[in-house]
């Protein structure tokens, strides 16, 4: 059975009935953990790396020249996590039993699913606690035949029953357009008043007139509701809303205590499996010197787990000279080991031989699969995020002050939401050559969408001097500048949901889902990635970390 994402089938972690998770928090595809796999190591990279990284230490030492440059170099907050993950323990036997329970919990919640199609709001109410409890991914087909049944007779259903009330209105129209279905905002016309406003005294009676501040409200609905309003759960982690999720369930009279202990184990098999994964990632970061290799980048190998792409970012930005960065942006442009020896610095023949070595790598890997052309489009998304890069550098060598319009097309290609997703869909085994021609259609608005929201997050959000710098140079108050990112970033999603909900094509709705993965959680009010003690080590040790009590 294929597995999305990481590739861990015929290893010691897996049982040979073979599992199915869904795309993890960090889709990459590993090499060499715990026995023979069929996988490879893209993002993290496995051995040719280290050997690519020695080869080239002891020239760094050899050649080691003692002028004096000026750079801008940038004040990155420590690594926090030190050897926490190398030093996780891992039970396979625990692994084994855990996955045992989840197989027979699957079988008995498939029943469930099946049996309930009799009452289509009832389904849909199934699928959507599935959806929520993040374990929808095990019956992918069974869901997607049952609501294709129900929408072709929506209509009906809704009219079957006149007096649905909001809630479950609200339900239906949300499993429809979390599965891109475009079902039409006209259902809660009957909920309006004449301004086209919700009618909210019928609600606030039924409801008992909620406030987060009442000491009659119920605790276990203000938690929810709070956590609604801070972070819708389509702006979130998967994994982190699964996990929130599973909690509330467990407070809900309603529940149903075979589909809540079928939830809880299954988030805990995946987050064993994310630990071996880290395990390993972090092994070769420590093992391979990466630190001491690169001591200009942010080192956020727990954060970025599914990329290195974030170093050449610092390199021109925080540490790379304009002279270097141009040698280097030829070099990438040649994508050839011989291109190596024109570069001026050590560092960055260093970071090229890594580059080339890991999509060579790839690459052989691939082609026995009949899909080495995914390294392919892997490479010139590469080059081009470096020429956005460069492009954005020479700006400040020559003092060019662009139009917001300039900045912001130039920003939106070196987001890195392209390359990302390239190096996602590598260990796709199901993301053919139509998916990644559809990737690099510029005029795609579900990647610019993608792109806008990386670039805008991280932008208004990682560092308030630089949104200082181009507020003063448009001519905008800091405020005003900050308003006019969140406006663009509004319009970013309603983009993205309206490309989501055209019929389909093949970007599917899971690349998608993994490109989005770390984006609203990473960047919701703070710098959670280059400030992770702020907010990412929470979310990192609620996913990775602490399992959910059985």
């Amino acid at each position: 059975m294929a597995i999305q994402g990481s590739v861990l089938a015929n290893t010691t972690l897996c049982p040979s009935k073979g599992l199915s998770w869904p795309t993890p928090i960090l889709p990459i595809r590993l090499h060499n953990i715990g026995g023979n796999t069929k996988g490879c190591c893209f993002a993290v990279l496995s051995t040719n790396l280290v050997k690519a990284g020695s080869s080239s230490s002891s020239s760094l030492q050899a050649s080691s020249n003692h002028r004096e440059i000026a750079r801008p170099l940038a004040n990155f907050a420590p690594d926090i996590w030190g050897d926490r993950f190398l030093t996780l323990p891992f039970d396979s036997s625990e692994f084994e039993s855990c996955s045992n329970q989840v197989e027979v919990l699957k079988a008995m919640v498939k029943d469930m699913l099946v049996a309930s199609a009799i009452d289509p709001i009832e389904n849909i109410k199934l699928i959507n606690s599935l959806y929520r409890l993040g374990v929808s991914y095990n019956f992918k087909t069974e869901i997607q035949k049952q609501l294709a049944h129900h929408f072709i007779s929506l209509g009906e259903i809704i009219d079957h029953n006149k007096d649905h009330d909001l809630h479950t209105i609200g339900v239906i129209f949300q499993v429809f357009r979390s599965y891109r279905y475009n079902m039409s905002s006209d259902v809660f016309n009957k909920f309006k008043d004449e301004n086209d406003k919700f009618k909210m005294k019928p609600w606030l009676s039924q409801n008992r007139c909620w406030s987060p501040s009442s000491q009659s409200t119920d605790p276990h609905l203000t938690e929810y509701i709070v956590n609604a309003l801070n972070r819708p759960y389509h702006r979130g982690v998967p994994r982190l809303e699964a996990r929130q999720y599973i909690c509330f369930y467990e407070k809900e009279a309603s529940k149903n205590e075979t589909l809540l202990k079928f939830a809880k184990y299954d988030f805990n098999r995946l987050q064993m499996m994310h630990q071996q994964e880290l395990r390993v990632l972090c092994s070769w970061w420590k093992e391979g010197g990466m630190e001491s290799r690169f001591p200009h980048v942010r080192h956020r190998i727990v954060e970025s787990y599914y990329t290195l792409m974030h170093m050449f970012g610092f390199l021109d930005d925080a540490y790379a000279t304009f002279e270097e960065l141009q040698c280097f942006t030829s070099a990438m442009k040649r994508y050839d080991i011989a291109a190596m020896d024109k570069l001026q610095s050590d560092y960055l023949k260093l970071v090229y031989e890594v580059i080339l070595a890991a999509h060579d790598e790839v690459e052989e890997k691939l082609r026995n699969e009949g899909r080495s052309f995914a390294v392919s489009y892997a490479r010139k998304e590469f080059t081009r995020l470096v020429e956005a890069y460069h492009e954005q550098a020479r700006w400040v060598h020559e003092g060019y002050e662009p139009t917001f319009d300039d900045f912001l097309e130039t920003a939106l290609k070196s987001s890195g939401g392209t390359v990302t997703m390239a190096q996602v869909l590598v260990g796709m085994e199901e993301a053919d050559g139509d998916v990644y021609r559809c990737l690099i259609n510029t005029d795609n608005m579900i990647i610019k969408a993608l792109n806008s929201l990386s670039r805008l997050y991280d932008d208004i959000n990682t560092n308030e001097e630089e949104v200082k710098t181009w507020a003063c140079l448009w001519n905008y108050l800091l405020h005003e500048a900050t308003e006019a990112y969140r406006e663009r970033i509004e319009v970013a999603w309603k983009d993205l949901r309206e490309g989501c909900l055209k019929p389909p094509t093949s970007v599917r709705q899971q690349i998608v889902t993994a490109a989005l993965n770390l984006l609203d959680t990473a960047y919701k009010t703070e710098d959670g990635y280059g400030i992770p003690a702020i907010t990412l080590k929470h979310v990192i040790t609620k996913i990775l970390i602490h399992p959910i009590p059985l």
